[in-house]
């Protein structure tokens, strides 16, 4: 019996065959395996190198590439940091577990899409014989947030703003971040809506679900004057629009529809994903960290595909919070019917707005001990 141990593209292999000219043989039909993209399907191999073949074998006829993306976008940003580089066989249900744990308050809808991705790959494994019982069968959903939005990350909006400066849809994307409109209200936005002198946007109509006419608000406190930021204020000038003219048009000049925008959004976060460092290969987008990388390099990943465009909406709220626009005022610019609903994202408290609070406790009982010391106001003690 004769064995060789090699290491081949970074990798370690073990063969074994009866003698040494077919172990030779062996060893060059594996290098040529390997360099031809071959993959032995074993219970040793990676679970990153599994969750390829599984979307080569299983996904990448059956879906859309845009669903294919999304596949992958869970993959590498959520799953394979933790499980990629475990062999296949030694995968646990606290395995597993632990990558839900790690996404406690993202949206309802991204955990379990995560999850279903996590199944699914164990699944057909399990079938293949590469493991005895799937490790992700039986796990516990972490806290989630109500609905399915959130508001952007700092690299989310960094790319967000690189994307808009060339892209066909930047503006509409930006007039999302810092207006706060709805996309439906978006596409019923004219000219006679913007004004320049006193550099304000007018909400007054949005386009429906069922046939995408231009309609009224979702609700009558959608109804509402914005201010016109002025980072937009410069663009829609160059538009010089008519006072009918609208500012998102289709091909034919007419207002954006649903399906309109949804083309519009996935181009824009196409784009997005390979300004992070993707790369395009038969219509497919291909993350820079499945490519060869030099050793210790950062990977880069695809864009969250829980990122949609009210997440813009959410993040405008958010700025305010931060900004310390006062709840009452922030309702009426949201558009929100009920207070409670500003409320609500208002309790996702920033970074900003945390640190200013903060100070301003701090301040207070800086100058509280000051007056202590003085005598210049007198102290009361709570019973």
């Amino acid at each position: 019996m004769a064995r060789r141990i090699f290491t081949y593209e970074g990798k370690k292999y073990d063969l074994t065959a009866k003698n040494q000219e077919e172990l030779a043989i062996k060893v060059a039909m594996r290098k040529r395996d390997i360099d031809e993209g071959k993959v032995a399907i074993g219970r040793n191999m990676l679970v990153k190198v599994w969750f390829k073949e599984f979307m080569k074998i299983y996904k990448e006829k059956s879906i859309s590439p845009e669903t294919y993306d999304d596949y992958l976008s869970r993959a590498n940003s959520k799953i394979l940091p933790l499980l990629g580089s475990m062999q296949i066989k030694d995968v646990r249900p606290v395995h597993c577990q632990r990558v839900l744990n790690e996404m406690s308050g993202y949206s309802k809808t991204y955990i379990s899409k995560t999850y279903n991705t996590m199944y699914q790959m164990f699944k057909r494994a399990e079938q293949n014989k590469l493991i005895l019982s799937n490790p992700a069968a039986d796990l516990e959903m972490p806290e989630a947030e109500d609905g399915t939005h959130r508001a952007i990350t700092d690299a989310e909006r960094e790319i967000t703003y690189k994307v808009a400066e060339t892209h066909r849809g930047g503006l509409w994307v930006l007039t999302m971040l810092l207006t706060g409109m709805r996309p439906s209200e978006t596409a019923s936005l004219q000219g006679r809506h913007l004004d320049f002198k006193c550099k304000s946007i007018t909400v007054e109509g949005a386009i429906k679900k069922k046939d995408s006419r231009i309609g009224k608000t979702k609700t009558k406190s959608g109804n509402r004057s914005i201010p016109m930021p002025e980072e937009l204020f410069d663009k829609y000038k160059a538009l010089k629009l008519g006072p009918f003219d609208y500012v998102f048009k289709n091909e034919d000049g007419g207002h954006l529809s649903k399906t309109n925008m949804g083309v519009m959004w996935r181009n824009f976060k196409r784009e997005m994903n390979i300004s992070m460092g993707c790369t395009v290969e038969r219509n497919k987008l291909i993350p820079v960290n499945e490519r060869m990388v030099k050793k210790g390099a950062k990977p880069i990943y695809l864009v969250a595909d829980d990122l949609v465009p009210y997440c813009y909406r959410h993040t405008f709220c958010t700025d305010l919070e931060a900004a310390g626009v006062s709840l009452n005022e922030a309702a009426r610019m949201m558009g929100h019917k009920n207070i409670a609903i500003t409320a609500k994202i208002y309790t996702h408290a920033s970074q900003a707005s945390f640190d200013r609070v903060s100070e301003q406790i701090n301040a207070y009982r800086n100058k509280a001990k000051v007056g202590v010391r003085v005598g210049a106001s007198p102290v009361t003690v709570a019973k």
